[in-house]
C-alpha cells in the first residue's frame, strides 16, 4: 500500500465505507483492506473522525487551525512577557 495524504472528508467517507461493508456481514479486516489502509490507520481514524458528518469534520478542521494560532499567539505574548520582566528588573 502506498502512503497517500487523505482529506478529512475522504476519511470520513472510508469509515462510513467499513460500517456498510461489516453491516452486509464481511470481517471488520476485510472491511479495511478494501478501502487500502492499514488496520491501524482506520483505528486512529475511528477515534478520531468516528462519529462525525462531513460539515462537522470541516468545522473542527477550522477550530483546530485557530486554537493552533492562537496558541502560538499566547507563547509569542509570553515570552515577550518574561524578556521585558528580566529587563525590568535588571538581571540581563
Amino acid at each position: 500500500m502506498g502512503r497517500k495524504k487523505h482529506t478529512a472528508e475522504e476519511i470520513v467517507a472510508k469509515l462510513r465505507q467499513v460500517d456498510v461493508l461489516v453491516s452486509q456481514g464481511r470481517k471488520v479486516a476485510e472491511a479495511i483492506r478494501s478501502i487500502e489502509v492499514t488496520e491501524v490507520t482506520y483505528y486512529r481514524w475511528r477515534s478520531e473522525y468516528g462519529g462525525l458528518k462531513g460539515d462537522q469534520v470541516k468545522r473542527l478542521k477550522s477550530l483546530e487551525t485557530e486554537n493552533l494560532r492562537l496558541r502560538r499567539a499566547i507563547s509569542d505574548l509570553t515570552l515577550e512577557k518574561l524578556i521585558l520582566k528580566e529587563a525590568a528588573s535588571g538581571n540581563f
